[in-house]
């Protein structure tokens, strides 16, 4: 047994050493090791190499350990991989690996430490790499390329994911036509040279052409022939289209040059002076004979333009021709803080001291530039005086295709005799110009007679608005026509009062201004109806009429007085909304004559009342003399007189005067309007009420009643009496006019 047994023994140990072996190898022993480590002995464990306990010991023997990768591309080991390349942190190790656009000498891209690093730049346009289109040549950059646009071609689509995807195509000569709407046989010779330039334009020829250009707006500005009998709103929607047409076409041909710059000059004083560069930095500056222009290169270019940069000057001193009685607007923040600016925009159109400049550069977007472009102008000698100021603007393009001069976006840095300096925060088409008034701001004196003379007329209009409505003793179609035209004329005097200024929001604004038209024509023609009214009576008292008067007047007149202003708004709203309103004050706008919309009706019924007037005045006259000779005394023909002249301000004498206020005198007008326009509701209030017999008796009544009644506490009806009163007062009137009838009969 033993023999037998020690002899199995041996066997048995050289079967049993290698399977130990491997038990332990795998860890058998220790079985219980997470993952990603194995075992040092019989009870431990390590974590592999790349991974780390959670717990930070090195070895462990809890089940629960957890080995985790150690990132060595990470904190705090930042494994460094050298220049142009990034490291890669993977599972239980990393690698390093050449930045994009970089390759290793050996041609591969992966390697293990900074000692292996032997990037460089990958030449993709060479090697064939890119995917540039065929349109296009790639040019090698440091780890990249660009595809850019041959010579004399410019791109189609721009990078949809970077750099790799324009298209590029032929340069067109662009578009220009002549405006549609302008009958001009100077202007339609022009296009069709244009037209000519167009069909004959090649692109390597593209300096010929833009100095062929150049010459050609030359000679229409110096010589504009019958564009100068055109309106002036007319000639500033032909500048307008002019000055934005050549720089749209300056700015495609431009990108066609050779890198540097150029500049043409016409023989009239025209010229160009441009740059061409590829992605400038720094500044650019480029000068005319009287302007100068600075600016950053930055803002010249064009986002994802992977072509030159161009920046462009223009000068057209011949635009002054086309932009003549052109208005000024200037910005919120100049009408709040220069309040006298008001008097130069109503003084007269500004004077242009230096030439009409236009700034173009690839970017289109040039409405907010980052930095602010500065203009040196250098113009004729002027010393502004008292009631001048000079302004740097630039011309603004309207939505109906023409403009006006604007200051918005630019301000004046420095100004002497003969130089100024703007920064404006845009491009546009920009000049130096003076404007002009014969008042240099608002007089004190009148703004004080404006509202003391309009809030007594308020309260004189009040009172004899009041008068005529309670009044019994003196209502008729007379007192009813007196009544609304009291009525509008306050309402009209205590909007324009109130509301005259209110231009923040332009909508408000132009529903005031609609609404003030309205109230001061609905006052004339109620004037007009009182002017009728007044001529029929005094006509029909030679046929003994007395009826036919009042039923005629009751028809006629209130659909007369407010239809007929309203219909004459409504038109002007219709034909020219945008005119309700100046940056100023609340009014009609002067623009293409819109003003006359209110001036036009004003003079017509002031003639037609003029001549109502002459011939009532006529008619009473021969009417009273021919009744009794002993009635046209002296104290009568006075009294006559000075009613008709009383009558004959409050039909609208007064309003002439404020179409006068030009010239030397206009100071003295602008008094005299304001003093007596204001005074309408005394004149109302004095010659209707004061100066009326039956009025003042009424007064007399009411005032006496009002007394009694505080010295006698019993009941008194102040409406019995007023009928009573009228009563007895229209038994007077009865029998006056039979006297008459009598008279005329025996006569």
């Amino acid at each position: 047994m033993k023999g037998r047994y020690f002899a199995f023994n041996p066997g048995l140990c050289v079967l049993l050493i290698p399977l130990g072996a491997i038990a332990h190898k795998n860890g058998a022993p220790c079985a219980r090791c997470p993952r990603n480590a194995h075992c040092t002995n019989a009870s431990s464990c390590r974590c592999d190499p790349g991974f780390t306990s959670l717990s930070g010991k090195v070895i462990f023997s809890t089940s629960s350990e957890v080995c985790t990768d150690i990132n060595e591309c990470g904190p705090p080991l930042y494994m460094s991989c050298g220049s142009l390349a990034h490291c890669h942190n993977v599972e239980g190790s990393y690698y390093c690996e050449c930045a994009p656009g970089h390759e290793l000498l050996s041609g591969g891209t992966k390697f293990q430490s900074e000692k292996e690093n032997t990037c460089q730049d990958v030449d993709e346009c060479s090697s064939g790499k890119h995917q540039c289109h065929n349109t296009t040549h790639c040019i090698n950059v440091k780890g990249s390329y660009r595809c850019y646009c041959h010579h004399d071609w410019v791109a189609r689509s721009r990078p949809l994911h970077g750099l790799n995807f324009t298209i590029c195509e032929e340069v067109p000569f662009p578009s220009w036509t002549s405006p549609s709407g302008v009958n001009s046989q100077s202007l339609s010779r022009f296009f069709d040279k244009v037209q000519q330039l167009s069909q004959d334009f090649k692109p390597a020829l593209a300096k010929n052409t833009i100095q062929d250009l150049m010459q050609e707006v030359d000679e229409l500005l110096e010589t504009p022939g019958d564009l100068e009998t055109l309106a002036p709103s007319e000639q500033h929607c032909v500048a307008t289209h002019l000055l934005v047409g050549l720089e749209d076409v300056l700015r495609v041909l431009s990108k066609l040059l050779p890198k540097g710059p150029l500049t043409a000059h016409a023989s009239a004083g025209t010229g160009l002076s441009l740059t061409v560069q590829d992605q400038g930095i720094g500044d650019v500056t480029l000068g005319q004979s009287q302007a100068k222009m600075q600016l950053k290169w930055d803002v010249a270019q064009e986002s994802n333009d992977l072509g030159p940069s161009v920046v462009g000057l223009v000068s057209t001193p011949g635009m002054s021709k086309l932009l003549a009685e052109a208005p000024l607007v200037l910005d919120s923040k100049q009408q709040t803080v220069l309040r006298e600016h008001r008097d130069f925009l109503a003084g007269g159109f500004p004077v242009l001291l230096s030439d009409v400049v236009s700034a173009f550069v690839s970017n289109k977007d040039t409405q907010n530039l980052s930095s602010p472009v500065t203009f040196i102008f250098s113009h004729r000698s002027v010393t502004p005086g008292p009631t001048q100021k000079v302004f740097c603007v630039f011309w603004e393009h309207s939505q109906d295709g023409c403009g006006h001069w604007s200051t918005t976006g630019c301000r004046m840095a420095a100004t002497g005799d003969a130089s100024t300096t703007c920064q404006c925060s845009h491009l546009s088409s920009f000049a130096v110009l003076m404007a002009h008034s014969h008042v240099q701001q608002e007089d004190p004196m009148l703004a004080v007679i404006t509202y003391v003379g309009l809030g007594l007329s308020l309260l004189c209009l009040l009172l004899a608005a009041l008068t005529f409505l309670l009044c019994k003793a003196i209502q008729n179609t007379s007192t009813s026509l007196h009544l609304q035209l009291s009525i509008c004329l306050f309402l009209a005097h205590l909007l324009f009062l109130t509301a005259i200024d209110q231009t923040k929001i332009k909508l408000l604004c132009a529903i005031i201004a609609g609404a003030l038209h309205y109230l001061y024509l609905a006052s004339f023609t109620w004037m007009l109806l009182d002017g009728l009214h007044l001529f029929l009576t005094a006509r029909n008292l030679t046929v003994v009429n007395y009826t036919s008067v009042s039923r005629f007047m009751k028809r006629l007149m209130f659909p007369v007085g407010y239809g007929v202003p309203a219909l004459i708004v409504a038109i002007s709203a219709a034909s020219r909304p945008s005119l309700y309103g100046t940056p100023t004050r609340c009014w009609l706008h002067t623009d293409k004559g819109f003003v006359w919309t209110f001036l036009g009706p004003v003079c017509t019924i002031f003639s037609i009342n003029l001549a109502f007037f002459l011939m009532t005045f006529w008619i009473v006259k021969n009417k009273l003399s021919s009744l009794n000779r002993d009635v046209s005394t002296l104290q009568n023909t006075r009294m006559l007189t000075f009613k008709a002249t009383a009558q004959l301000l409050i039909l609208g004498c007064t309003w002439c005067l404020g179409v006068l206020q030009v010239g030397p005198a206009a100071r003295v007008m602008a008094y005299l309007f304001t003093i007596i326009n204001c005074l309408q509701g005394a004149f109302i209030f004095l010659v209707y009420c004061l100066l009326s017999q039956q009025v003042r008796e009424q007064y007399g009544k009411w005032f006496r009643g009002v007394r009694k009644a505080k010295a006698e506490p019993e009941n008194y009806t102040l409406s019995s009496g007023t009928v009573s009163d009228a009563s007895k007062h229209s038994a007077e009137n009865y029998n006056e006019q039979l006297t008459l009838v009598n008279l005329s009969l025996r006569k």
